[in-house]
């Protein structure tokens, strides 16, 4: 199998609504967040994982495609067009991954947004949400369920970055254009946790591929 080329997708991420990526706990001061968002470890400043990003977009299209396990784990097959792109225990049959999907960091004048309120309002990066469940019954809060975590604000932007490795033999269109699904689900669906509770809507914006704008269908 020989590589060919490689393709770029670049673009801009919008939260517009929170985000909430769950970090570490094993930090944790006394007094301090029990539910933290994933942060950088040196700057504190929030990042979306490669991780999050490439295995919400594949779960999207297997659900799309019928290709959705009730295991909860990803298609190995090997041989259908997402195993191809996204990877495959069975790499002798699909080989290579070829959708590298890296970290997403907050764009600049999202750092210098973060940064200023951080001295304004002294939030670390994000916002504090707090939460409860209502007792249908009486329409009062109920005991036992408050819970706070933090999300990332709406508004806030970061820069996607991935890039398609296409080797020999593929169908390099076909390729683009699944991703392209994936992506435009994704700005349909959430991003993250807590989705059905209105948190993780995105949108992508100035979206390239291959240095071509590009513009995400229906």
């Amino acid at each position: 199998m020989k590589l060919k080329k490689f393709i770029e997708i670049k673009g801009t991420i919008v939260c517009e609504t929170g985000l909430r990526i769950g970090g570490s706990k094993d930090d944790i001061e006394i007094g301090g967040m029990d539910n933290p968002i994933i942060r950088h470890p040196i700057t504190r400043e929030p990042y979306i994982p490669g991780s999050s990003l490439k295995g919400k977009q594949r779960s999207l299209l297997e659900l799309k495609n019928g290709k959705f396990n009730q295991d909860g784990r990803a298609c190995a097959c090997g041989e259908c067009d997402v195993c191809k792109i996204f990877g495959s225990l069975k790499n002798e049959i699909s080989g290579p991954t070829r959708l590298l999907v890296r970290d997403a960091y907050l764009t600049e004048d999202s750092r210098i947004w973060l940064n200023e309120a951080r001295l304004e309002s002294g939030i670390d990066f994000a916002e504090v949400k707090t939460e409860n469940w209502i007792n249908r019954k009486t329409g009062k809060a109920g005991t036992g369920g408050l819970r706070t975590q933090e999300r990332v604000p709406a508004g806030t932007r970061f820069k996607y970055f991935a890039t398609l490795r296409v080797f020999e033999g593929d169908d390099e269109q076909l390729f683009i254009n699944k991703i392209k699904e994936a992506l435009s689900l994704l700005q349909k669906d959430y991003l993250g946790s807590s989705g059905s509770r209105g948190y993780g809507k995105i949108r992508f914006e100035d979206l390239t591929i291959d240095g071509k704008p590009v513009e995400l269908g229906d």
